[in-house]
């Protein structure tokens, strides 16, 4: 789907106009915006707009790595949004110059359908022209990253706030999706932020300095996320150090339990394989008490380790 939007010289918004009534020269500056285009639609870069083949391709190929690439008389943007679901990059394509902004994205792009809303409604940014259209959808793209890292960030926390063995075995297979996640979003937020650094320290990419102050608050939102997702990164990993210690811990209680009991039947093991030899002389075994005897003698020897390793402090290690 394309759609179409401009200023007149005339200072009129218009929409939805046919796009050969861009060649009359009637506008200001216009706006096409190609909306998951169908494969004649896509040759229209091409045949109509006549961009460069190596820009087209950009377009059509699966997602490029952010970037700004200059033109004789126009400027290409690879932008990434995230999928709010699956958290996956997608692209979006910017041509922009003085005179025209053409997008082209393959994907729903909801930022798009923002920033022409706030045109229809906002007549005063008519006259900032396409640079300032530039920004808003950048804007609007990055400001799009804070609520995926706040609900994960609110996840880890709430999440940290209960890690215990007992009430969270599954809490390292939670943390490492969410690693996971923050991976997804450390790989669109970073080169993304280089964008934005490339585009306020380039000499071609002619910004006004009101407007550079623009591109600047969108490069310091970008520096805030990348200290948020690694704080969060750095957060997982604590929480997975922590659970592994909680859980050395407990096998460390656990096999001290299991050898003092061991210790215990040691010598209770010796003295039941001696009488248990059957051999005919052997002293205390046709007594009639030995038996009773021999029971006793175990099970004082049995307290008697109890209370020892009591003594020494041998259960204040276990933990279960």
């Amino acid at each position: 789907m394309i759609r179409t939007m401009a200023m007149t010289k005339d200072q009129q918004l218009i929409k939805d106009f046919p796009l050969e009534n861009i060649k009359q020269n009637h506008y200001e500056w216009y706006w096409v915006d190609f909306s998951c285009p169908t494969t004649e639609e896509e040759l229209l870069l091409d045949t109509f707009f006549h961009f460069h083949p190596l820009a087209i391709e950009d377009c059509l190929m699966r997602l490029q790595r952010p970037k700004l690439d200059f033109y004789e008389d126009y400027h290409f943007f690879v932008i990434h949004k995230l999928n709010e679901e699956t958290l996956i990059a997608e692209e979006l394509n910017i041509f922009v110059s003085d005179h025209f902004i053409v997008t082209f994205h393959k994907n729903e792009a909801p930022e798009i359908d923002k920033v022409q809303k706030l045109l229809e409604e906002q007549p005063k940014y008519w006259e900032r022209g396409t640079f300032f259209l530039t920004y808003q959808t950048i804007d609007k793209i990055v400001d799009s990253y804070f609520p995926l890292v706040y609900k994960i960030e609110d996840h880890l926390n709430a999440l940290e706030d209960e890690l215990t063995y007992q009430s969270n075995v599954n809490a390292m297979q939670i943390v490492f999706e969410f690693r996971s996640d923050l991976l997804h979003l450390r790989r669109t937020i970073l080169p993304m932020r280089d964008l934005l650094y490339r585009i306020l320290n380039s000499y071609r990419f002619a910004l006004k300095k009101s407007e550079r102050a623009y591109f600047g608050d969108i490069h310091d939102h970008l520096v805030k996320l990348t200290e948020m997702v690694e704080s969060n990164r750095e957060l997982t990993a604590d929480m997975r150090d922590s659970y592994m210690a909680m859980n050395s811990s407990r096998m460390n209680g656990i096999m001290m339990m299991l050898t003092i009991v061991s210790t215990i039947f040691i010598p209770l093991t010796f003295i039941a394989g001696v009488y248990g030899m059957n051999f005919d002389n052997m002293p205390e075994l046709h007594g009639r008490y030995s038996y009773f005897i021999v029971l006793g003698i175990m099970l004082l020897i049995g307290l008697f380790m109890l209370v020892f390793f009591k003594y020494k402090g041998w259960f204040k290690l276990f933990k279960p």
